[in-house]
Order: structure tokens, then C-alpha cells, then sequence
């Protein structure tokens, strides 16, 4: 193991990043999987970070145990990199990535760790997390070549159907794909000792408000930041926390009874869906569709009168992508309010419909919006020009968008649109009934 602490910058290394899959783009990938009756596999690589080919010239102490007496003086040359090296990592996904070009395989412009190779039956998609694999095609048997190819190259483990990745369970039946973090769930709620407690029906009250500025008692921050980022790790499964947990993400600098109590009823609502996630099912259609909802709430932020954007994009009936997120900006309106929201649904739909289009070869994006006057404002900005022109202009991409027909846009009635879960706390039918629409159900 090196010692990482002691390298230095331009001297020791230069670049240390090394890609890794988005969830957003796993999950694209299970759904396009499920929806073209595939079955997905596994393969690790042993001792991955020892097989990169290091750049620098490095240098290291002799290890204890092992100085050669008489030369205690002397150093070794490394050849490989070390588990600890700043730069490991990144030496890694070089080696990987060279191989898989030399194997005919073509990267993904927007991601950079999405593979393809082959047309119609013969079309591999090779995902990769570091040292771990997804791999899915039509034809098994073009799989199991590839298997073997990369076994002569590295030490490969072959993991079989995919069933486990980054703490998320993965089955895979014949009606379709489910994943859930239902163990990771149970960890979480032993934890933080509510393993026994009252379950929750919603993860958050309805009409609650939360602030900075209240006079409650504060609590230990370290073990509440501590929690939440277990429950933000919990979101890559679960888009009915989505917004729930991105709440109280706001208030880890300095959280009082009042945040933690916020934080105990979520617990206290996966306490009684832990064996809930998400539904893929194989439902194979011609029409390759992104389908996303954009919706927002206004001013709900009592401390800066942020609004929050909630967004939501389909494969279909799959459910890939789920932010929910404070808005940069404080609108002064409520149609301002939902064309931010809009304008952040389009550039993370022209995203996924670029890596859907790189894989499949099928693009096609559509985006259901709930206010009429947002899309004839996007459609029709003349017209309003004294009332818009003081929205900042990174918004107008989306008029390029609608232009060049990059993106459809439709108008859906407030009572369809799925991403309300996403941007409010909601009453206990209306989100029970929402969190079944969007796929969201007991797997176990």
C-alpha cells in the first residue's frame, strides 16, 4: 500500500480522475435491457488497480520485512501502480479502456464508460464501475466470447447473471428486472437504533416546513450528516425519498431537533418499505421513447425562497432518472419557476437521449410539462418578450432545442404529472397512488 499523502503534484502525479458509470446511466441500461428481453452479467477483475501501466517514474521506500541487507539505503522503481497511488485509479481505466477499443469496441461520446460493439444480434453493451463489468447482448453466445476474450487478457471473475452491485440487489426474472437495496436499508435503520420502530406511511409530513433560522435545540451534526448520507445513498434505488432526503441535505451544517425528527420519520417510512425498489418490466415495443415530466414548487424554501425542480424520465414505463434538486437562482414567478425546471429536464434529457441514441441507435426525447403558459412561452418567446426578459438567458437553450426538433414538448394535466412526487411532500393516498405509477413497488 502507498502512501498517498506524501505525493506531491507535478512532481509525483499529474491527472488522477478516472470515469465511472452515473446510476443514471446504469439504470438506463438494466431498463434497456429488460425492455429488450436481455439478461445482464457480471464480471469483476482481481486486483484491478495492479494492472494499470504507470506514466510517472516512481519511486518507493524498500517495505519492512523486506529491505535486502547491505543496500537498506536503496529504493525500488515501480513498474506497476500500488493500491493508494493517486494516480491508480485513473492508470486503470486507461489500461481497460485501450483494451476494449483493441477488442473493437466503441465509446460512448457522453459517457465514457459505456462500451458498444457489433450491429442487431451481435450489438454488445459493456458498462464499467472501476473493476466490475455489466455486460448484456440478444445472443449469449456473443457474450460468452467476450467473457472468454477478456479472461486471457486480465483475472477475471465471472459473476453470472447480474444479482449484486454497490450494495444493489438485482433480480432478474422472466417478467422483468427489480432492484432494491433492502439489505442496505436494514443496515441503515440498525445503525442508527430505529430497527424496531413504528413505520411511517409517508417519508415526510405534508405541509411541513423546515428552516435554518429556528430556535430548536441543536443536535450532533457529525452523527446527522453521518445519516443522511447513507439515506442519499439509498435515493439510487428509491425515487420516493428523492425529495425527502434532498430536504434534509440542507441542513447538515448545522441541524436541531427539528431537522432530526424530519430525518426519524423517513427512517421510520423505510422501516416499512424496505423491500421496495423499482420495476422493470420486459414489455418490448418498436417506439424507443425517453419520456420525462418536469415540475416544480415555488418559493418553498422559507430561508432563501428557492424554488425546488423535480424531474423524472421514463423508458418507457421504466422509471432512469429521478433528481430533485434546489433551484441555483430565486424566480419571480411561478412560470419563471417552471421554465428553470424545464430547462433542467431538457439538458439532462438531451443527455440520456444521446447515450440511449449511442446505444440503440434510437433517439427520441419527450418532455410533459403541466403549465400551458411555460410552453407557449418556449414555443412562442416574442410574444412575451416584456415578461421574460428577465430570465437569465442559459434558459434559452431550450428554444435551440425546440428549433432544431431536438426535444418534443406536451402538455399533461397536473393530476398525470408524475413528478409531483419529486417536488413536494405529498398526503398519504395521493403518494401511495404516485409512488405505484411510476413503477415504484414491493420487489420481496
Amino acid at each position: 500500500m502507498a502512501k498517498a499523502n506524501v505525493q506531491e503534484q507535478s512532481v509525483n502525479f499529474e491527472e488522477v480522475f478516472g470515469p465511472v458509470t452515473k446510476m443514471d446511466s446504469v439504470r438506463l441500461l438494466i431498463a434497456l435491457a429488460a425492455q429488450e428481453s436481455r439478461r445482464l452479467h457480471h464480471m469483476d477483475v482481481n486486483s484491478a488497480i495492479l494492472t494499470g501501466e504507470l506514466e510517472e517514474e516512481l519511486y518507493v521506500k524498500q517495505p519492512p520485512k523486506y529491505i535486502k541487507e547491505g543496500e537498506e539505503h536503496k529504493v525500488l522503481k515501480l513498474h506497476k501502480p500500488l493500491y493508494g497511488l493517486r494516480q491508480a485509479p485513473r492508470a486503470w481505466n486507461i489500461k481497460l479502456d485501450s483494451t476494449l477499443i483493441s477488442l473493437e469496441f466503441e465509446k460512448a461520446p457522453l459517457e465514457h464508460t459505456m462500451y458498444k460493439r457489433g450491429k442487431g444480434n451481435d450489438r454488445l453493451l459493456v458498462g464499467i464501475y472501476v473493476d466490475d463489468l455489466l455486460i448484456t447482448g440478444a445472443d449469449e453466445e456473443v457474450i460468452a466470447n467476450f467473457k472468454l476474450q477478456m479472461e486471457e487478457l486480465f483475472r477475471m471473475t465471472d459473476l453470472g447473471l447480474f444479482s449484486y452491485y454497490l450494495r444493489i440487489e438485482v433480480q432478474q426474472k422472466p417478467e422483468g428486472i427489480t432492484i432494491c437495496q433492502e439489505a442496505y436499508a436494514k443496515k441503515v435503520l440498525e445503525s442508527c437504533g430505529m430497527k424496531d420502530c413504528n413505520p411511517s406511511h409517508v417519508p415526510m409530513k405534508p405541509r411541513l416546513i423546515l428552516s435554518k433560522t429556528g430556535e430548536a435545540p441543536a443536535v450532533d451534526a457529525t452523527e446527522y450528516r453521518s445519516v443522511v448520507r447513507k439515506l442519499r445513498y439509498l435515493t439510487n434505488t428509491r425515487p420516493d425519498l428523492a425529495y425527502s432526503v434532498g430536504i434534509v441535505s440542507r441542513f447538515m451544517e448545522a441541524p436541531t431537533t427539528e431537522h432530526w425528527e424530519a430525518v426519524e420519520n423517513i427512517l421510520r417510512y423505510i422501516k416499512g418499505t424496505s423491500n421496495f425498489g423499482c420495476v422493470y418490466l420486459r414489455e418490448k415495443k418498436e417506439m424507443m421513447e425517453l419520456l420525462g415530466y418536469s415540475d416544480s414548487h415555488m418559493a418553498v424554501d422559507v430561508d432563501d425562497r428557492k424554488s425546488t425542480s423535480g424531474v423524472a424520465y421514463f423508458l418507457r414505463e421504466s422509471m432512469v432518472s429521478w433528481p430533485s434538486q434546489k433551484q441555483e437562482v430565486v424566480a419571480l414567478s411561478s412560470r419563471e419557476t417552471e421554465y428553470i425546471a424545464v430547462a433542467t429536464a431538457v439538458c439532462r434529457g438531451m443527455c440520456q437521449g444521446r447515450l440511449l441514441g449511442d446505444l440503440t441507435g434510437k433517439e427520441r426525447v419527450v418532455l410533459k410539462v403541466d403549465d400551458k403558459s411555460t410552453i407557449s412561452l418556449w414555443k412562442n418567446p416574442v410574444c412575451h418578450h416584456e415578461r421574460w426578459k428577465h430570465i437569465d438567458t442559459r434558459y434559452r437553450y431550450l428554444r435551440e432545442c425546440m428549433e432544431e426538433s431536438k426535444i418534443g414538448v406536451n402538455y399533461i394535466c397536473t393530476d398525470d404529472q408524475l413528478a409531483d412526487i419529486l417536488t413536494r411532500p405529498l398526503g398519504r393516498q395521493k403518494f401511495v397512488k404516485m409512488r405505484r405509477r411510476i413503477g415504484f413497488q414491493a420487489v420481496k
